[in-house]
């Protein structure tokens, strides 16, 4: 194969021909690194190259094929890692210049697991100052763009790993989410990305620890199969994340029991605010999809999610614990700070009143999605209210009303402060050329519910452009 075909090959198809010796591992590994050289200066997704590794790990991971040993299901496959989750012998920088220069000793337990399962970490992504906004910029390493318009952000704060995934440059990736940041860059870039459960994978080696009961790992790929992959390789507990509890067998598979008919309620308006005709539109033409594959799907409303504002609840939880958290690394690493370190700093302190009505509105949201969960199997709901926006726009436009720049979380902070799976798949172009991506929200634990799914809206769509036109 040529390096644009492995380029464009998924990680399954790449561990099967590594498997069947038709590609060595050091073709894979020096295909990706070639791709990176071509694309990764007009994008910025790539912060730190590790290439003598990869190309060490991948000769030996050839000599590994040779000899008929046992194979890894991921063995001899490039992946690559937000550089907010450590990463032995392979700096870790966070966003910021405090840590410059930082190196630590030990891997994420998410990226050990990759490891053992025969992956070779070939570079870390960007992401914003201490992976705390949605847009992907720091002083440290710059901004990501959009492979798919260099004007536009590929969102955040995984927006380096999506970019990264969605350019070529790496098949498979892990990303980190606590409140849109796997599934909102996922749905700019036009990739796929699971926010499992809370607690599924550990959290272990991932930087801010706080707010941890909100912080999830995920999987992020250009396919379906892959995230499933990806995830079945990370998930289970590590003894060390104390939220890291998985009940029963891993529910890591493609799909739900056949003989049962799934049953989907969708959403747009008005549970998330203003969304863009376009955006509801995809996620209507995903319900018919959904629909024609014998799916009950019916329209649905949950007036305790239209009445909370998920966005401010999230300000109100978050800004408590991240703050002193940001003022102690302040004191400890002095240094400049992105305007983002610096809104975070600045923020007033949250009153414990406030705190205690913030948790409360939490427990009355979840109450309400046990409730949907009693009646149905998925919520299919948009991913963010608009396509992939212009860099630092401070607000939106959305079919003539303006919104903060913020909305944007307003359809995926909700399942952070509840905790539930959801899956990010592209279903639609828009009218710019834009990845749209649609969201699917399960009851938890029921990973495997929404990946089947997201998986048959796959093979509905297609998976036609693989890499933007870069």
């Amino acid at each position: 194969m040529v390096a644009r075909n492995l380029t464009a090959a998924d990680a399954t198809e790449l561990a099967a021909l590594v498997r069947s010796r038709e590609v060595s591992p050091v073709e894979v590994v020096q295909a990706h690194l070639d791709r990176v050289a071509a694309v990764n200066p007009r994008l910025n997704a790539v912060v730190t190259l590790a290439a003598e590794q990869a190309l060490a790990a991948a000769r030996h991971a050839e000599a590994a094929v040779m000899a008929g040993a046992g194979l890894g299901p991921l063995h001899g496959v490039p992946f690559t890692v937000k550089d907010s989750l450590d990463t032995a012998d392979v700096p870790t920088l966070r966003g910021s210049p405090l840590f410059a220069g930082r190196v630590p000793r030990t891997d994420a337990t998410s990226v050990a697991r990759m490891k053992r399962a025969g992956a070779i970490l070939l570079a870390k992504t960007n992401l914003p100052e201490f992976a705390f906004w949605t847009e992907t910029d720091n002083l440290l390493t710059g901004r990501t763009n959009n492979p798919w318009d260099l004007a536009r952000t590929p969102g955040g704060s995984s927006g380096g790993e999506s970019a990264a995934i969605a350019a070529g440059m790496s098949p498979i990736g892990i990303g980190s989410d606590v409140a849109i940041s796997v599934r909102g860059p996922s749905a700019h870039t036009g990739i796929a990305a699971l926010k499992p459960t809370h607690g599924r994978i550990p959290a272990t080696g991932h930087w801010p620890e706080v707010p941890r009961r909100f912080w999830n790992i995920g999987p992020m790929a250009r396919s379906v199969r892959d995230v499933a992959l990806g995830y079945a390789i990370m998930a289970g507990p590590d003894g060390i994340d104390g939220y890291a509890a998985s009940p029963g067998d891993l529910d890591a598979g493609l799909g739900p029991d056949p003989a049962r008919q799934v049953r989907v309620g969708v959403m747009t308006e008005p549970g998330f605010g203003p969304v863009a005709a376009e955006v509801a539109g995809t996620v209507e033409a995903a319900a018919h999809a959904l629909r024609d594959l014998g799916c009950a799907v019916e329209p649905v409303r949950i007036p305790v999610l239209e009445a909370s504002d998920g966005v401010a609840l999230s300000a109100a939880l978050f800004g408590a614990e991240i703050k002193p958290e940001f003022q102690r690394v302040a004191a400890d690493r002095p240094g400049p700070l992105f305007w983002t370190g610096e809104a975070v700093l600045g923020r007033p302190d949250v009153a414990a009143d406030a705190y205690v009505r913030a948790h409360q509105a939490v427990e009355r949201l979840k109450d309400a999605m046990a409730a949907y969960f009693a009646r149905h199997d998925v919520l299919l709901c948009p991913v963010t209210p608009i396509p992939a926006p212009p860099h630092g726009l401070p607000e939106f436009v959305i079919d003539g009303r303006t919104v903060p720049a913020r909305h944007i979380l307003s359809a995926t902070v909700p399942f952070n402060l509840t905790g539930l799976p959801a899956m990010t798949v592209r279903f639609g172009t828009s009218r710019e050329g834009l990845p749209i991506g649609v969201q699917l929200v399960s009851r938890a634990f029921a990973e495997s519910t929404i990946l089947g799914l997201a998986a048959r809206l796959e093979a509905v769509r297609g998976i036609e452009d693989v890499h933007p036109p870069l």
